[in-house]
């Protein structure tokens, strides 16, 4: 029939202000007629299907009636100008927005898509509020470059930030710097090379002495973004954390519990909902960074939670759909008049309906830490519960900077999704410098659902030190699965204004282990790690007072946690 045909343009061109051309292939139906506009702008190719559709069935959209949109952002793949990540997104999404309302076949009706990056784009073009933007779906993404992609509380992403600049950013940068072919295959096997070893160059330092990116003379913006103050104005060009009052457009925000933006999705939801009057929508599953499966790390979570069966009755299109539906074609879907959050509740492994968050039937009750002071590893005396401590002696353990404590798992973007997820954290568990905390078995369900936080009453003996915290469901056969985690680096303890060098001082650091959403089945058990490393997830705090971004320096450092009346280290769980 005619009507599932689909005509696709390649390289259709749209100038932006500054005359600089970005390339788009649209995509849309083989009839007569005007159609709304589905818009995403992305840097990993418009060719390249994985990328440019991905976790959603685009002809199915269009056949049903919409043009879709996929543009290679300013500086990649056809696109001219020079790439600087999110730097001009917000003026080139406003421009290609509005040049997309005017095409011949567009309703004047445009809607945005994607996820990560390409899930960033349409927050900041929405930032400038073009008038033909009617709605975005923004899946897995950030609100500022600076505090979500390459630092998390004062800690560099080393893994996340070294992956994505030389895995996914850096070939068609070198295509484009060396056009004589012979350079370029040269460079590429170099690439390639240093690709299949990248876990070396995560430990290399100092941090910003890459040598191959050096070599390669490309995505200069790593180097810049490393060396720039917390506090400079230019990381306001890639953030939105001070304009959602100017975001006043629908949104529906898709997360996951496992995903490296979880917090970021879940404070776009949260302040666009508080500071505009337009409907916003969060859904989180059990999923890390776009992955819609119904498998994360080492756990699954039923067929149900997958992108196939989203609350059990539909697929991710048709949820898009539904969504676009409303807003670009004033169709009744029943979309508005559904909850507005809708969250995957793990260990029961339900979907639930709720309509705030954090959810206003929360208690925030404190576990506290206890141990006679060898809280070392998990064949150690540390306990959890929530009696208060009295007078018991601290734990204390040596960070060694050059024996990190590993990744396992987690809110993690590295080599794929191959790191993230639950897994299972016992070899962890068994070094010294981690301290365990265990609740008995529980003898009936509990469950947590919300933001999470430790607070840790400690001192160190070092200049400067990181605290890292971990909330773990143990099940009955010992297996021991992470939830959540978080880091603090003692110098940004109270945000991005830099705090005077530790003086063995006993500090109450507050870790943000973001949120999630977990029932403790009965006989199941409650566990919080604390160290004071987590990597390649983060960089390695050398306890010098500097980093490692600029040292290849490092010292040992004492810590000391602090369990007592006077300073009751413990972890708030949302208890519901």
């Amino acid at each position: 029939m005619e009507m599932d045909q689909i005509i696709l343009e390649k390289n259709v061109p749209c100038t932006v202000r500054d005359g600089t051309t970005l390339y788009a292939d649209i995509y849309r139906p083989n009839r007569e007629g005007s159609f709304p506009i589905l818009l995403t702008r992305l840097p990993y190719s418009k060719d390249d299907p994985f990328y440019s559709h991905r976790y959603l069935d685009t002809n199915r959209i269009v056949q049903h009636g919409y043009v879709i949109i996929i543009q290679d952002v300013r500086g990649r793949f056809e696109s001219e100008g020079e790439f600087q990540p999110f730097k001009n997104e917000a003026h080139d999404g406003y421009d290609t927005v509005e040049w997309a309302a005017t095409l011949p076949y567009s309703s004047g009706k445009v809607g945005m898509f994607g996820l990560s990056y390409y899930g960033f784009t349409q927050l900041l073009a929405a930032r400038k509020r073009p008038p033909h933007l009617k709605a975005i779906f923004p899946a897995m993404t950030l609100n500022d470059l600076q505090r979500n992609m390459i630092y998390q509380d004062g800690a560099l992403k080393v893994a996340s930030i070294k992956t994505w600049t030389l895995e996914s950013i850096v070939p068609n940068l070198l295509k484009r710097k060396y056009t004589t072919q012979r350079t370029y295959e040269d460079k590429l096997q170099q690439w390639l090379t240093e690709m299949n070893h990248i876990d070396k160059s995560f430990r290399e330092v100092p941090v910003l002495n890459w040598k191959v990116l050096e070599e390669f003379s490309v995505a200069d913006y790593f180097f810049k973004h490393l060396s720039l103050y917390p506090d400079d104005k230019e990381w306001d060009e890639t953030s939105i954390t001070k304009h959602y009052q100017n975001i006043n457009i629908p949104a529906y925000h898709l997360a996951g519990w496992y995903d490296n933006f979880l917090k970021s999705t879940i404070e776009n939801f949260q302040y666009m909902n508080q500071k505009t009057n337009q409907v916003q929508k969060l859904m989180i599953g059990p999923w890390t960074h776009g992955d819609f499966s119904s498998t994360a790390g080492d756990r699954y979570f039923g067929n149900h939670a997958s992108e196939d069966f989203l609350a059990g009755k539909e697929d991710l299109t048709t949820l898009h759909i539904r969504w676009f539906d409303y807003w670009l074609k004033e169709k009744e879907t029943g979309i508005k008049q559904e909850a507005p959050i809708k969250i995957f509740v793990m260990g029961i492994n339900e979907w639930r309906d709720e309509y705030e968050w954090p959810l206003a039937r929360t208690s925030y009750v404190p576990y506290y830490f206890h141990s006679n002071g060898n809280a070392n590893s998990r064949f150690g005396d540390g306990s959890l519960s929530t009696e208060a401590p009295n007078n018991e002696p601290e734990d204390t353990f040596i960070h060694n900077p050059d024996h990190p404590v590993p990744t396992q798992g987690g809110q993690t973007l590295y080599h794929g999704v191959h790191t993230s997820g639950p897994r299972d954290q016992r070899y962890v568990e068994e070094r010294e410098d981690v301290l365990v905390y265990t609740s008995a078995p529980l003898t009936e369900p509990l469950e947590v659902t919300g933001p999470i936080k430790v607070k840790l009453w400690a001192k160190s003996d070092a200049k400067d030190t990181d605290f890292t915290a971990k909330l773990i469901d143990v099940h009955p056969d010992q297996t021991a699965y992470n939830l959540t985690d978080g880091i603090v680096r003692a110098k940004y303890r109270n945000g991005t204004k830099e705090e005077k060098e530790l003086n063995e001082e006993i500090i109450c650091y507050e870790i943000d282990l973001w949120a999630t959403s977990n029932v403790f089945l009965s006989g199941h058990a409650i566990r919080v790690e604390i160290a004071s490393s987590n990597h390649p997830r983060f960089d390695v705090n050398p306890n010098t007072g500097t980093t490692l971004k600029n040292t290849k320096q490092t010292q040992t450092a004492t810590q000391t946690i602090f369990h007592n009346k006077e300073f009751p280290s413990h972890i708030e769980l949302p208890i519901v």
